[in-house]
């Protein structure tokens, strides 16, 4: 990055933080996937005339208050801000080191409505860990066996009365994830059929009682990215994700 960019960078930091403590708004997913698509152009280095390297992490740093507003979409707003990566490299032929990942994190020095976003080049593929969603919680699985039911002695304890005190086991070898129903009173579903044994597909939901469990593929993350660039842009309060918002980037 040059002297002026890193000037002009500062002052924007500068007005954007005085605009989001003026009109106290909040980061909203559109400004996330700007700014992303922004640090792809400006990462970008030309090393022959047929390739052109873009940064394939991104951590976007946000307020506390914006981090707890915007995880609790899940994983689905980290998913959808991924693609929206590989497509704006794919449209401008960009080209990456490794698969493109996109974290969310809090930052105590960052006031709400102002987002910065660490962007660098790391070689090789993302680390997928499994994880289990249920109830508003996420647990990502360890090598082994997990045991899911109602009993204190579970990994995963779940309070539906439908669920036997051991009601299923999920084997997760680092690489794909099977479901096996511990002969549970009530059984286990997956969409809507009984099983004994199942494999288990990025998204699929299994249904204990009223519970649903449902196996994620999530980036492993053990260290935050060395920072090379940051965006600082001012954000809007809105309660959601708007569906359409995702096709017109």
């Amino acid at each position: 990055m040059g002297f002026l960019d890193s000037v002009e960078r500062s002052l924007e930091r500068a007005v954007n933080g005085a605009f989001a403590r003026t009109f106290r708004s909040g980061v909203q997913p559109v400004e996330i996937g700007s700014a992303l698509k922004r640090e792809l152009d400006i990462g970008a280095v030309v090393v022959d005339r047929d390739r052109v390297l873009t940064p394939n992490r991104f951590v976007v740093r946000v307020s506390p208050q914006d981090a707890d507003r915007l995880l609790k979409m899940g994983d689905t707003l980290e998913s959808e801000l991924r693609d929206i990566v590989r497509k704006h490299a794919a449209r401008q032929s960009y080209q990456f080191l490794g698969e493109p990942d996109v974290e969310i994190r809090a930052d105590e020095s960052l006031t709400g409505g102002v987002l910065q976003v660490d962007a660098t080049q790391v070689e090789g593929g993302v680390n997928w860990v499994g994880a289990i969603d249920v109830d508003g919680h996420r647990y990502e699985l360890a090598r082994g066996v997990t045991v899911v039911g109602r009993g204190s002695d579970c990994d995963i304890r779940i309070t539906d009365n439908a669920a036997s005190r051991k009601h299923l086991e999920i084997m997760w070898d680092g690489q794909s994830a099977l479901a096996r129903d511990l002969g549970s009173t009530n059984g286990s579903k997956i969409e809507g059929q009984r099983f004994r044994e199942a494999r288990l597909q990025a998204g699929s939901v299994i249904m204990i009682g009223q519970t649903a469990l449902r196996f994620q593929l999530v980036p492993g993350r053990t260290a935050a990215p060395r920072q090379s660039s940051s965006a600082a842009t001012p954000g809007r309060s809105s309660a959601g994700v708007d569906q359409d918002f995702w096709g017109a980037l």
